[in-house]
């Protein structure tokens, strides 16, 4: 309601009455829109809520009514009906063997046979360290341990028992290093331990070059045994248990799932992108020949039945309580 006054002597004409009643038609919404404004945000919420109850349980608005129905059928049907729960987790193929083969001396690359994703044979070469310096020492030691036995018999021939003694000595200790050289030459040439596939190593771009005892040079897998490595959120680890089965399916495999079991679960954590992984290993039902360690791909595992409106919500409970608890505790430390 607009209110206007003016003195009885100047009384409103038919002109000025129409004016007022066109201002007034156009402010009216201007001032109702600043009284909605003012309200408090208690008065507000109770408008609305009487406005919602008006229009869901008035005579009209049937589209809203049917809505309500829908939405709460659907709350009711995920709040008591269960379905298999799964958690999902990057999977990585490694062999259950993984050989690793070291430099068994320091020396230089001479020879480079394989590199990586090659399939070996059991005693086939891989490479071969450079020799040539352990041959000389061979035909050295070699040399000595016949000038020794000469010396010996010499003395034996003369009865100098005490230049036997000497020679027979000289001539054990030329054997052993002898026997060292001989093991140094056969262990030169690296042989794969067994049949299987070079997962990593590649040494044709290094030939000639150095390297020092016990550095890896490959590292080789069967090909017949594999073990599948889940690494499993954190938040996720406690839901998972020894025994319990999944499938996996492979990015090189897209259209087979291949079953296993849980056999082992690190208790030990690594971090990755910023959050926490445990390792957790498995054992594949029936390994195909078409698996390659290395191969990456998801994961599930069957944890249990859970209630459906737990399934779709509990990572967003689980991040807004975790916000809760760090805003609780930067306020303690304020």
């Amino acid at each position: 309601m607009l209110t206007l006054e003016r003195k009885r002597d100047r009384p409103f004409d038919a002109a000025e009455l129409a004016l007022c009643e066109t201002i007034g038609q156009l402010l009216g919404p201007v001032f109702a829109l600043q009284q909605r404004e003012q309200r408090s945000t208690w008065r507000r919420a109770s408008d609305g809520v009487r406005q919602g109850a008006a229009a869901l349980f008035g005579p009209r608005h049937p589209g809203l009514k049917l809505a309500s129905l829908l939405l709460l059928a659907t709350v009711l049907v995920f709040s008591f009906a269960s379905w298999p729960y799964r958690v999902s987790s990057k999977v990585v193929i490694e062999g259950s063997v993984q050989r690793a083969m070291v430099a068994p001396f320091q020396g230089f690359v001479g020879e480079s046979f394989v590199r990586a994703g090659d399939a070996v044979r059991a005693g086939q070469p891989l490479a071969r360290l450079e020799d040539r310096e352990l041959k000389l020492e061979r035909v050295k030691w070699l040399s000595e341990a016949e000038q020794m036995q000469r010396r010996y018999r010499q003395a034996a021939a003369s009865q100098e028992r005490a230049a036997m003694t000497v020679a027979a000595a000289q001539e054990q200790q030329a054997q052993a290093q002898l026997a060292l050289v001989e093991e140094r030459l056969a262990r030169a040439t690296l042989k794969a331990p067994f049949e299987g596939i070079v997962v990593s190593g590649d040494l044709s771009q290094l030939l000639g070059s150095p390297v020092e005892q016990g550095k890896v040079l490959f590292e080789v897998a069967p090909l017949d045994a594999y073990r599948v490595v889940l690494h499993v959120d954190e938040r996720d680890i406690a839901e998972l248990a020894i025994g319990q089965r999944g499938q996996i399916a492979l990015a090189g495999m897209p259209y087979e799932r291949l079953p296993f079991t849980v056999r082992q679960i690190t208790p030990i954590s690594t971090a990755q992108e910023g959050r926490n992984y445990f390792r957790v290993e498995a054992r594949l039902d029936q390994a195909t020949t078409r698996l390659r360690p290395g191969m990456e791909g998801v994961g599930k595992v069957e944890v249990g039945d859970r209630k459906l409106i737990w399934i779709w919500t509990h990572s967003l409970v689980e991040w807004l309580h975790g916000q809760l608890a760090l805003a609780g505790l930067s306020g303690e430390r304020q």
